[in-house]
């Protein structure tokens, strides 16, 4: 199957020759032909699966014909990292075309956005803040808006953009199809599908869980011993690029300088960097600059790379679907992942629900040569706390750190021990 099925426009079978694209997704199988007949959808699925150019196809193939120079298409995105990569998706497989693609968020100035606005283009990758500043200055007018797609609409929802949402809606009466994407479906996301969705068809990839091309690991350790187990994971295992998953932005920043200071090239990602220092560390990340990639949950979404051989989950996430949303970072497009989550045994209850998700009982693993003291990895986390407690942020400097080995790199940027 390829994608010269779709009868698409030259120009945009050549954006794909370009991209290497050879053979459709899943989900660009499904949902591409319903999308070009101009049918509402509801799409399930992870990051990964190729949904970007499930929607961004179809929407350039309706572009090729019509006006030019006056919003047609409208994408919510969540992150403008997220937003950036969308935007790049459409910049790619239009490329020869005269379509042109703009992108809307806060966090930088409004000038060049408004520039590129006044400029005249035809689709707008925006965040929700800054789209609703815009429109309620007159910079953007989305009365002509024709398709418009909410992507990861629960992560939207999470950040609590709802009700920006909402009055997003208010702003394209007119608008002839809507695309929602989602990996979740909690009650609030099901009844804004229901409200704003015409008929639509659905489109769903595999169950509401990650990829099954990952492999799951549990690590139990102290809280103490993560750091040391970390660098010495780090030093002794072959790697690609690897996705490392912290829960405050305090304990992002001081352990990738940690991991810098060991001499690993790794960055942080987090929201109390500027827009700039976000994107270099995702562009680094990308180009192979940086092999270690330390990040906050909403910080690390949209990245989108391919190599990510390995996530490890330094601080349990708060919630399964936060889990799922962390692990859809590797075992992407079919390819294979790790996915390593450090706990301690106050993070009981949260391993059992993540159990249930995956209908698996997580592989309790202990690092080989690793001195654990009198602490057995084989029976943690076993125990359900009385009461989770509350993160704080902070962690003990830890001065005891295991030297690291001498390591080589291969062509890809993979350490192997002792080389």
């Amino acid at each position: 199957m390829s994608f010269s099925q779709f009868s698409l426009d030259p120009r945009l079978d050549a954006g794909i020759k370009d991209m290497g694209f050879t053979e459709p997704t899943p989900i660009q199988k499904q949902a591409i032909p319903h999308v070009l007949v101009g049918s509402d959808l509801l799409g399930l699925a992870q990051t990964g699966t190729g949904k970007t150019a499930a929607f961004m196809l179809p929407i350039l193939q309706r572009l090729t014909r019509g006006p030019l120079r006056q919003v047609r298409a409208l994408i919510v995105a969540p992150t403008r990292e997220l937003a950036e990569q969308i935007h790049q998706t459409a910049v790619d497989l239009g490329k020869y075309t005269k379509i042109r693609s703009a992108t809307v968020y806060g966090g930088v100035g409004k000038k060049a956005q408004i520039d590129a606005l006044r400029h005249g283009v035809e689709i707008v990758v925006a965040c929700p803040g800054r789209l609703l500043d815009l429109a309620s200055e007159k910079h953007i007018d989305l009365a002509k808006v024709e398709v418009l797609v909410l992507d990861e609409a629960d992560r939207m929802c999470d950040m609590g953009f709802l009700p920006d949402i909402r009055r997003i809606l208010k702003l394209v009466p007119n608008r002839q199809q809507t695309l929602f994407f989602s990996a979740t479906m909690p009650d609030d996301i099901r009844e804004l599908a229901d409200n704003i969705l015409n008929d639509p068809v659905t489109v769903q990839i595999g169950q509401i869980a990650p990829a099954k091309t990952v492999t799951h690991a549990l690590y139990p350790v102290p809280s103490g011993m993560k750091k040391n187990l970390l660098f010495t994971m780090l030093d002794e295992m072959a790697t690609g690029r690897v996705l490392v998953f912290t829960r405050t932005k305090r304990r992002a920043r001081f352990l990738a300088r940690d991991l810098a200071k060991k001499g690993y090239r790794a960055e942080e990602l987090q929201g109390n960097m500027s827009q700039n220092r976000r994107q270099n560390a995702i562009d680094g990340f990308r180009s192979g600059k940086y092999d270690i990639l330390v990040a906050t949950d909403i910080a690390a979404r949209g990245i989108d790379v391919a190599e990510i051989s390995h996530v490890i989950n330094f601080d349990m996430p708060d919630t399964v679907d936060a889990y799922t949303h962390r692990i859809g970072r590797t075992g992407r497009a079919a390819e294979e992942g790790d996915a390593f989550t450090f706990a301690t045994d106050e993070d009981a209850a949260m391993v059992r629900d993540i159990e249930r998700v995956l209908k698996t009982r997580l592989e309790r693993r202990r690092w080989p040569g690793f001195s654990y003291g009198a602490f057995d990895p084989e029976k943690q986390p076993e125990r359900v706390p009385e009461k989770r407690p509350q993160p704080n942020g902070r962690t003990k400097p830890n001065s005891n750190y295991s030297r690291r080995s001498n390591n080589r790199r291969d062509s890809v940027g993979r350490r192997h021990p002792g080389g």
